[in-house]
């Protein structure tokens, strides 16, 4: 309990004359708030989400709880983008064509993109020559840095989804830098959505690996379920937390009225 107080989970506890702590109904309510507010929120935002209403400050507390809803928003629609994309790999779908090792290289990308120190980050130059018009081209290659700026990951996490085989992108023969083509596009997606799920990259491979056998969506399937379900049981547990949190709050407000203590939110 004291190490509770300490971290401001719970409110701070009186002392006797001797020093000593005590504790009332409010802090083991406090505590059962916490507790509930863990599976849905984390330990890091429980924790803030509990010192803020300690000190009374509601709308940070709220701010919070705004902050882990978005999140599970935003994570049913990663699902949701990844079961598009995966009915797309379905036996119907087109098969995606690497680039040759003597294709052009791609446009570097407008001004503004980040070219961080690694020199492999950086696309090269100069830029290749416009496709004639006519039929839709095959997307054009593109390097590593480009790519991690397009899922918001840093070009070393690339690397290391390479490392463990996620993720081949072919070297390109003059400057030996990391080409990467529709298909392993694809795949570095896949792999990004799939990690935002929460999943490791040992349990990523196998699902990887059967999509590049085109297995279709069957091996896949029960992934994206488990995945659905964590989901629902994470937004039930939002729920949970905050018939807590508001069961807390209405005893702090009573035990302050009793005190004939003014509660202001900040």
């Amino acid at each position: 309990m004291r190490n509770y107080e300490e971290a401001g989970i719970l409110p701070a506890a009186a002392r006797t004359e001797s020093g000593y702590r005590t504790y009332s109904p409010l802090h083991a309510q406090a505590l059962d708030t916490f507790l509930a507010l863990l599976p849905g929120h984390g330990h890091p935002t429980a924790t803030g989400i509990m010192r803020a209403v300690n000190r009374g400050a509601d709308d940070e507390a709220f701010r919070l709880i705004d902050e882990s809803h978005a999140q599970l928003l935003e994570d049913r629609r990663t699902l949701s983008a990844v079961e598009n994309a995966l009915r797309d790999l379905g036996p119907g779908a087109p098969k995606p064509r690497d680039p040759a090792p003597g294709d052009s290289a791609p446009a570097a990308p407008p001004p503004g993109t980040p070219a961080p120190g690694d020199p492999e980050s950086r696309p090269p130059a100069p830029a290749a020559p416009a496709p004639p018009e006519g039929p839709t081209p095959t997307p054009a290659p593109t390097f590593i840095g480009p790519l991690a700026d397009r899922l918001s990951v840093r070009p070393a996490t690339l690397r290391k989804w390479e490392a463990a085989g996620l993720v081949r992108p072919r070297r390109d023969p003059l400057t030996g830098y990391r080409v990467y083509g529709e298909a392993e596009v694809r795949d570095a997606r896949l792999v990004h959505q799939l990690r935002r799920g929460g999943y490791l990259l040992e349990q990523i491979a196998p699902l990887v690996d059967q999509v590049r056998a085109a297995g279709g969506l069957e091996p896949l399937e029960a992934a994206l379920g488990d995945w659905r379900s964590r989901l629902a049981t994470r937004g039930r547990a939002l729920l949970t937390g905050a018939a807590k949190l508001d069961a807390y709050l209405n005893e702090q407000e009573r035990e302050r009225q009793s005190r004939g203590v003014l509660r202001i939110s900040s």
